[in-house]
């Protein structure tokens, strides 16, 4: 008999050598010739199976169960995971780790057997959405005994927008220097020439919002990182104190001047 290469296996991604020497049952799909010539599938039969374990698998699948599965492709979106019976449910890339993911195939790849959180089930089931860093920690869950504000932490520039940059904290946790903590340049724009992505340094904390996980910070200056601590401000900064700054701007209402990261002085 003869089995078409697409009727040997419901799995697409397999190879004629992954068959070759295994035993396998199999529905005749076409006779002719008084048997002679007789065309066999053994998908039609996996379909069948298929249909019956989806019903039995679907009553499993609701928010928070935590069930395992099997990647079917990855896309530069996420990545379809079958769960058997040929549901196929989607992992979204924002889902797949705490930290930035740019790329799903560094993360998974196809024929990968993972284990997966459902978050949530929609449109009577037919779309069911999962989540992979959801069975790890949230590194947020410890930030307010970790960080405070006036810290000074290294960290690495992730991104670069037209409001400032976002530097990555560790794994998960990402803060953002906003354009108003660079030192003016003299031209629009001229802060973003100063950091670039995959810039590293050490950075102050200038702000801590727990409730919409965002953290203000500003780039500490070479030459201004104190020995060993990490409380430490970058400049003393007091009433009669004498600073030397850098003009940022011109107003009707007075002259603004950067002191330091974060910290911009008015002269009415």
């Amino acid at each position: 008999a003869f089995c078409p290469f697409s009727q040997i296996d419901i799995i697409r991604n397999t190879t004629p050598a992954d068959h070759e020497g295994h035993v396998y049952t199999f529905r005749i799909i076409e006779y002719k010739e008084g048997g002679r010539n007789l065309i066999v599938s053994r998908r039609a039969l996996q379909e069948v199976e298929q249909q019956a374990r989806a019903a039995e698998i679907r009553q499993s699948i609701v928010p928070g169960a935590v069930m395992t599965g099997r990647v079917a492709s990855v896309r530069d979106f996420g990545a379809f995971v079958e769960l058997g019976g040929g549901i196929q449910c989607l992992l979204h890339i924002s889902e797949m780790g705490w930290s930035r993911v740019a790329d799903a195939a560094q993360v998974v790849a196809p024929g990968q057997e993972i284990t997966v959180k459902v978050l949530r089930v929609e449109a009577d089931g037919q779309k069911i959405a999962l989540g992979l860093k959801q069975l790890s920690a949230d590194p947020w869950s410890t930030v307010p005994e970790r960080y405070e504000v006036g810290q000074l932490r290294p960290g690495r520039v992730t991104r670069v927008a037209d409001f400032g940059a976002f530097v990555e904290l560790e794994p998960g946790v990402e803060a953002l220097a906003h354009v108003s903590t660079f030192a003016p340049t003299g031209r629009a724009g001229g802060w973003s020439a100063t950091v670039t992505v995959g810039t590293t340094g050490v950075f102050e904390i200038l702000s801590l919002d727990l409730e919409k996980k965002r953290i203000g910070v500003a780039v500490v200056m070479e030459g201004l990182v104190p020995e060993g601590g990490t409380a430490a401000r970058q400049r003393e900064i007091a009433v009669g104190a004498r600073l030397t700054g850098k003009v940022e701007r011109h107003e009707a209402f007075g002259v603004f001047v950067f002191l330091a990261s974060g910290r911009t002085g008015l002269i009415p």
